[in-house]
Formats: C-alpha cells, sequence, structure tokens
C-alpha cells in the first residue's frame, strides 16, 4: 500500500467514525472517545478519555447536542488565554462545543472559526449554534492539513483530541503556523506519548482512529513545532492513562494486554501543548 494509499484509508475512517458519532448525538445519545465505544468507564459511568472535560457553567450554557458531541481529550478554551476581539480557529470542530465556548470569550468585537471536514458534524455544530444563539461563529469544511483560511488571519488556534488522527502532522503544523498572525497562539489539547509505542499499537487502525496510535511521541511533538516555525513550545501532561483504564478497548483490538501492560502504563497521556509564531 502506498503512503498516499494508506493516508487517504485514514482520512476515511476518521470522516466515518466521527460521521457517526454525529448521527448518534443527533439522536440523543452520547458518542464513546474519540468515536469508538469501547474504551471502558469511569467511576462516574463515563469514558476515560472525554470523561469531566468542562465544568457545570460550561455545560449549562450550551445546547446538548453540542455536550453529546464532545469527542475530545482536554478543553482547549479553559487554558488558552483568550481576549475580546480576537479571532479564533478550532481545527476538527466536531460538535462545535469548543468553538462555542470561544465565540464568547472573544466576544464583543472577536470570532471563532471552526474547521471540520465531516457533513454530518457540520450540519449538527451549525444546529447547536442555533440553540445556542451565538452570533460570532463560522463553520468551515475543509482539511486541517489545508486550511480554508488566508495567511496571518487568526490570533490563536486551538484543537482538542484531532491533531493526533492526522495522517501528515507536518502539513498541519504547517497550516496552523501559516494562518497565524505575527505572534499569534497556538494552543491545543491532544494525545502524547512518553518514550517507545509497541508496534501492535501503531498497526492497529481502530486505535489510529480512536486516538491513541496517532499519538506522537512528546519530544517528536516539540521538534515539529520548532521545525514549523513555533517558538516557545511547552507540552503540560494534564491527564495520565492507565492500562487498566485501555483493557477493554486494546483488547477488542485483539491486544494482548498483559504482554504489552509494563510498556504501556502511563505512557499515554492528554497535554496541552502552547507555542507561538514569532512576532
Amino acid at each position: 500500500m502506498s503512503e498516499e494509499t494508506m493516508n487517504q484509508q485514514i482520512r476515511d475512517n476518521v470522516r466515518e467514525k466521527y460521521a457517526a458519532a454525529a448521527r448518534h448525538a443527533a439522536q440523543g445519545e452520547k458518542a464513546g472517545c474519540c468515536a469508538t465505544t469501547c474504551c471502558g468507564t469511569t467511576a462516574d459511568g463515563g469514558d476515560p478519555i472525554t470523561s469531566n472535560l468542562y465544568d457545570t457553567q460550561e455545560k449549562s450554557s450550551l445546547p446538548e447536542g453540542a455536550v453529546r458531541a464532545s469527542l475530545g481529550c482536554g478543553n482547549p478554551t479553559a487554558l488558552a488565554d483568550l481576549h475580546p476581539g480576537e479571532v479564533v480557529l478550532d481545527l476538527g470542530s466536531g460538535g462545535g462545543i469548543d468553538v462555542l465556548l470561544s465565540a464568547r470569550r472573544v466576544a464583543p468585537g472577536g470570532m471563532a472559526y471552526g474547521l471540520d471536514m465531516t457533513d454530518e458534524m457540520l450540519d449538527l455544530a451549525r444546529r447547536n449554534q442555533a440553540a445556542a444563539g451565538v452570533e460570532n461563529v463560522s463553520f468551515l469544511k475543509g482539511e486541517i492539513e489545508a486550511i480554508p483560511l488566508p495567511d496571518a488571519t487568526v490570533d490563536v488556534v486551538i484543537s482538542n483530541c484531532v491533531i493526533n488522527l492526522s495522517a501528515d502532522k507536518d502539513r498541519v503544523l504547517a497550516e496552523a503556523w501559516r494562518v497565524l498572525k505575527p505572534g499569534g497562539r497556538f494552543a491545543v489539547s491532544d494525545v502524547v506519548v512518553r518514550g517507545d509505542v509497541p508496534p501492535e499499537l501503531r498497526r492497529s487502525m481502530e486505535l489510529w482512529v480512536g486516538c491513541i496510535a496517532g499519538a506522537l511521541e512528546e519530544s517528536d511533538y516539540r521538534a515539529r513545532l520548532e521545525r514549523a516555525g513555533f517558538a516557545g513550545v511547552s507540552i503540560e501532561p494534564t491527564r495520565v492513562y492507565r492500562v487498566e483504564e485501555a483493557r477493554a478497548f486494546l483488547a477488542a483490538e485483539k491486544i494482548d494486554v498483559d504482554a504489552v501492560a509494563a510498556r504501556i502504563d502511563g505512557r499515554f497521556m492528554s497535554a496541552f501543548i502552547r507555542a507561538r509564531k514569532p512576532s
């Protein structure tokens, strides 16, 4: 299989999974973590990736459809330093939860863009926007490797557990750098890994779509950002995943969990990644 064919297969699988997640959310169901349904559960009945990311006040201010469609691994809007009048771009905006929260933080005078490649998610996001009554929002169709915005038009790029899904992460980072204004900020939540990852995980397409096998190693993420032109890179872990949380997820992919446990326990984590485009 050629690299181009493999990359297209990854995009098609991601699109299919997130389209299904949007349909579940539109029907009043909560999608599983990162568009899968086998992540296991936490003590409160949620899944270990997406649970407890947004506080009660944030969730109560948004339509239920936006909350149900939240498939992220963090809350970039809580950690990004947003100001009224700024322009924000959310890469892989899904049901729109982070776009809507950002739009309120940059009002008055600011704008929030959401970029997604899935028609079902875009339709859901626009319905959520209408229900929320938020006007300073625009949802765009496109891929995060080819952002449909002009150069130097955005103050802040955010994303929530999406960059790890891309088969061409260098292109994503280059595009983020391109659309940022000089001095603009990169502030994303993503899954990262510390240390080597067992080959079994890298080979599994479902794990890639499920936000684990596509994760970059921490130092690799930093190096790629710097090669793209970013400065001031920092990576702050926000949630470390234990192997027991992922046992059902891995077993469903026919991974021998006990055989790889020592090599993966505590190595996968959600992290908040900051960087800036030099002025």
